[in-house]
């Protein structure tokens, strides 16, 4: 194989390509991975049927990692939508803080709901009660959007089990309740940073909502709502669970070895952990709809989670041949220079993302090229998951669907979505990386 620091220009030279497959000829990320997978392997001289064996090996690993997780917290959210559940929360949320602080409310709903839900996908739910609040409170769109857009985006981008932040954790081989953890205390700040900036400056543009339907309508829509409490479950219990097996199993054993703590690790495990959830969930669904619920809801999520899966895999495929080549020797000769830290996955996850708009392919591919460098530069897993996750956020602009989702759906202007959703991304993001620099001094 070639030398260490030509495998780095290699490197480069395929995440160059991976940009320009996925953002310039709109290629799925799922082939431009493979490809770019087989590429590398190929410029490094790595013989074919190690290749070949990482890419597959990689492939499956990954996914027999996360892969009933994905799958298991994408049906979750669907019943969470479907049922009313996610309005139900919102409602929760609303009545606690007040409609004289709507935006807050929103941000916070936005927040809890994007853990199992897709950011684009959450935003859509909960738009028809954000425009009704914006009508009965008489606050801009600008606002609104901007506080249920970063408030979604914090959890999608830092916080298991969304896809995005558990499959960086199976790449990296990461603790998920620490990361978790680590998720919830750097995503809190930014959720805040974007309300204020949502408060602060996007108020500066006065967008009307145009209501398809009043918010009277758009509850008597969904009829007898779920209990609120209820509807939490599905997803406090599982990441409950989830840290619970983290903390079972720290060196300190605080729960013993064995009976009781066993336990915690069995049930706590993320599969049982996200199986338990679907079950929870399914209490949500009204007798009339049950059967559709466990056919038609659940097929859909499985639907949804497949293009998740694949890209999932694939990124591990991806960084099995990374880990395979020359550069591992490379980066712990030239690169262990602990003064680069977290910076370095915010950083590259920072440009991934705003060349090519996906944040979960941002997330994904970084974690990827980061697998081999954790060792050499003493970095914790869980931590860097969320420095990446931070990257991931900025900034969303043109080539980025989430972009197109907050500002179609608030009627705002693509020049007005720039100064107030662009901005407010990466002010969210700086945020989250501030978090995730003062953690990582302790960590």
């Amino acid at each position: 194989m070639v030398s260490g620091g030509i495998a780095i220009l290699f490197l480069v030279l395929s995440v160059a390509v991976l940009i320009f497959l996925t953002a310039r000829v709109k290629l799925n990320a799922f082939i431009a991975l493979i490809v770019v997978a087989f590429l590398y392997g190929l410029l490094v001289r790595m013989p074919l049927p190690d290749l070949i064996t990482n890419i597959r090996n990689g492939f499956g690993g990954t996914l027999g990692y996360i892969g009933i997780v994905i799958v298991a917290g994408t049906i979750i959210a669907t019943i969470l939508e479907k049922s009313g559940g996610a309005f139900a929360m919102t409602n929760s949320i609303l009545s606690l803080v007040g409609k004289k602080r709507a935006p807050l409310a929103m941000s916070i709903a936005g927040y809890v709901v994007s853990v199992p839900v897709f950011c684009d996908s959450g935003y859509i739910i909960l738009t028809p009660l954000n425009k009704g609040l914006a009508k009965e409170t008489g606050r801009s769109m600008a606002v609104m959007a901007v506080a249920l857009g970063t408030g979604l985006y914090a959890t999608h981008s830092m916080v298991p089990p969304t896809p995005g932040p558990i499959a960086a954790a199976g790449i990296l081989g990461a603790d998920l309740g620490l990361t978790i953890g680590l998720g919830l205390i750097a995503s809190i700040p930014a959720m805040i940073g974007g309300y204020l900036w949502a408060i602060h400056f996007a108020k500066r543009y006065e967008i009307q909502p145009r209501l398809a339907e009043d918010l009277q309508t758009v509850r008597e829509r969904f009829g007898k709502l779920p209990s609120a409490a209820l509807s939490f479950m599905p997803i406090v219990v599982p990441i409950v669970l989830i840290v619970l097996k983290s903390i079972t199993e720290l060196p300190a054993r605080p729960f013993g070895e064995a009976g009781f703590a066993a336990f915690l690790s069995f049930i706590g495990d993320p599969v049982t952990a996200l199986m338990l959830g679907i079950g929870i969930a399914l209490f949500l669904v009204k007798k009339g709809t049950v059967k559709e619920a466990v056919s038609d809801w659940t097929l859909e999520g499985i639907r949804n989670a497949a293009l998740v899966l694949v890209i999932t895999g694939a990124g591990g495929a991806f960084g099995r041949v990374l880990q395979g080549s020359p550069i591992v020797g490379w980066i712990e000769a030239n690169l262990a220079i602990p003064a680069l830290g977290v910076f370095l996955p915010f950083a590259i996850s920072a440009a991934i993302k705003t060349a090519q708009g996906s944040s979960t392919v941002a997330i994904i591919t970084t974690a990827s090229v980061m697998a081999p460098m954790i060792g050499p530069l003493g970095l914790t897993p869980a931590l860097t998951v969320i420095a990446i996750g931070a990257g991931s956020m900025v900034v969303s602009h043109a080539n980025d669907s989430y972009f197109w989702v907050v500002t179609q759906f608030a009627d705002m202007e693509p020049r007005v979505g720039y100064k107030a959703w662009t901005s407010a991304t990466l002010v969210e993001g700086l945020v989250a990386f501030g978090v995730v620099a003062i953690l990582s001094i302790f960590i």
